[in-house]
């Protein structure tokens, strides 16, 4: 795997942790970068035992955003630029969504961009102290992408995106916690073990059934409620037949702590 990502695996804990590593421009995604961050979630994906992914990056920074410097090399070729980032980035984002695991983005620094969007995209979000939250599209003069425009509503409600797109302005990471982006802010220096120690908790956790918490949770929003009660339903079922809920009742029954597998 590409060391633009570098990809460190604690199999025993089923924990795999992703680091962004192109710190001189503050991890800015360019088409290398981003094809490796297909290729490692990819790689994710496909292996067994995940329970829990964690999505940081080396340096001062989480993200700056995309690579500008990139998009005005040659601005007849900028649109083939975008479309080669977001042919990798799609598939990336979209198997992040999709795959059991719970995602969790250990953020410092500066969140900018589509480092914004990826932050959006994670199931839990900790936040160093200090560190900045900015659409900043209206910068380059562009609209959002890589699931700016779906998540960050959802998160923060359409008015306040409305806000932070106009308006320009950046969310330090109290404010992001208020706003909903973000679950835990700790001190300067604390972000790695907070993140470790969260990521140990989700992974010991019943996977299967964080993944339908998930789905369910994605699609809420798209469909009549009578129609999601019964993909509820289904998910439910389907969780009955899992090791995890056969330990998770029995422990509860016998008044114990449960042991789950991710099964």
């Amino acid at each position: 795997m590409s060391e633009l990502v570098r990809v460190e695996r604690n199999d025993a804990a089923g924990i795999v942790r992703l680091v962004l590593n192109r710190p001189d421009v503050l991890n800015a995604l360019d088409v290398p970068l981003a094809e490796a961050f297909r290729d490692a979630v990819e790689d994710v994906a496909r292996a067994g035992g995940v329970r829990a992914v964690t999505l940081a990056a080396e340096g001062r920074a989480f993200v700056a955003g995309g690579d500008v410097a990139a998009f005005g090399a040659d601005f007849t070729r900028s649109a083939e630029v975008v479309n080669a980032l977001l042919d990798a980035l799609h598939p990336a984002l979209l198997r992040l969504r999709a795959i059991d695991a719970p995602v969790i983005a250990a953020v410092k620094g500066v969140a900018a961009g589509a480092g914004l969007s990826l932050v959006l995209n994670a199931d839990l979000v900790i936040a160093e102290k200090g560190t900045r939250f900015v659409v900043a599209y209206d910068k380059v003069g562009s609209s959002p992408d890589c699931g700016g425009t779906w998540f960050l509503p959802r998160k923060v409600g359409r008015a306040k995106a409305a806000e932070l797109m106009f308006l320009g302005e950046a969310l330090d990471a109290g404010q992001a916690l208020a706003a909903g982006i973000v679950n835990r802010v700790v001190a300067a220096g604390e972000l790695s073990a907070a993140t470790d120690e969260i990521a140990a908790r989700v992974a010991s956790g019943p996977t299967r059934a964080f993944g339908q918490f998930k789905r369910l949770t994605d699609q809420a929003l798209e469909r009549p409620l009578a129609e999601h009660l019964e993909a509820e339903r289904a998910a439910f079922l389907a969780g009955t037949r899992t090791a995890d809920f056969r330990e998770g009742v029995t422990a509860f029954l016998t008044k114990r702590k449960p042991d789950f597998a991710g099964e």
